[in-house]
């Protein structure tokens, strides 16, 4: 099976890119199941179910959010409406929404996808590794799910580490998001789980963190907000991360990244430069 996560989508550049791009890649590299994270696509900050609706549109089988994921409050009513739509798995006990979800991918697998939240550097969540946990000790990888994706909302790189390795083996890829920068990190950990830090935002880079570079460096030479973050609004790079599993134990068997337009070098998975010849 193959699967692409894509990272923060920042803004207008960011669902531009997105919006362009996926259809064509879902079908030069035949994939079977897509992820974005969506919780900056609103002006940076949080998403609508109009940009909901387009990334599902364009491609998006699951779209995942984070600490902005309730920055535009129709969320908090939109969110119920709408299954494939993934908030933070470990907030508080009765927040609108859900933060794992099973969904069929088009070659009809069952792919698992959990979007829990750090808590280092992050703000009060409850502990995201038994959460988890208690998700994965209630659908196995091969006896619940074909396929396992963790998307996790973190700032440390320590902590996302430190659940990849806690899970290796029993999911299919574990992928950061937050930090909007891509890691270089991208491999396969030792018992077959894919793993990368960070798969970096898609959004314009000439930037800082996807916003237009004056606020930012006014309040860190003042510390002095002197008006709002806007999203930088040039040529964005689509950025994430490709995995190929073995269908028989339902690991990676190939991971990289993915980086296409924008400013970025490019980077296209060696392993789907050549889409295969036929699918089982």
């Amino acid at each position: 099976m193959r699967i692409l996560f894509l990272g923060d989508v920042v803004g207008r550049s960011g669902r531009t890119v997105v919006i362009e791009k996926l259809p064509k890649l879902i079908e030069r590299y035949k994939l079977d199941f897509v992820i974005v994270n969506g919780e900056n696509s609103a002006g940076g900050f949080g998403i609508t179910e109009a940009i909901y609706l387009d990334l599902i549109d364009a491609g998006a089988d699951v779209v995942t959010t984070g600490n902005h994921a309730f920055d535009q409050k129709e969320a908090l009513v939109f969110i119920t409406r709408h299954d494939r739509m993934l908030r933070p798995l470990n907030m508080p006990l009765g927040t609108p929404g859900k933060g794992v979800g099973l969904f069929k991918a088009r070659n009809g697998a069952e792919v698992l996808v959990m979007n829990p939240i750090g808590q280092v550097f992050m703000g009060e969540y409850d502990g995201p590794f038994v959460q988890v946990e208690r998700e994965l000790a209630a659908c196995p990888l091969k006896h619940g799910a074909d396929a396992i994706v963790i998307d996790f909302h973190a700032e440390a790189t320590s902590e996302k580490q430190a659940l990849g390795h806690l899970v290796d083996g029993r999911v299919t890829l574990v992928v950061g998001t937050h930090t909007h920068t891509p890691t270089s990190d991208d491999r396969i950990l030792p018992k077959g789980t894919a793993y990368m830090s960070d798969a970096g935002m898609s959004g314009d880079y000439n930037s800082v963190l996807g916003m237009d570079v004056a606020e930012p460096i006014s309040r860190f030479l003042t510390r002095i907000p002197r008006g709002r973050f806007e999203p930088a609004i040039g040529e964005a790079t689509l950025c994430g991360i490709a995995v190929e599993t073995d269908d028989s134990t339902g690991l990676a068997r190939h991971a990289g990244a993915l980086r296409l337009g924008g400013s970025l070098s490019q980077v296209e998975p060696s392993f789907w430069v050549t889409p295969p010849a036929s699918r089982s």
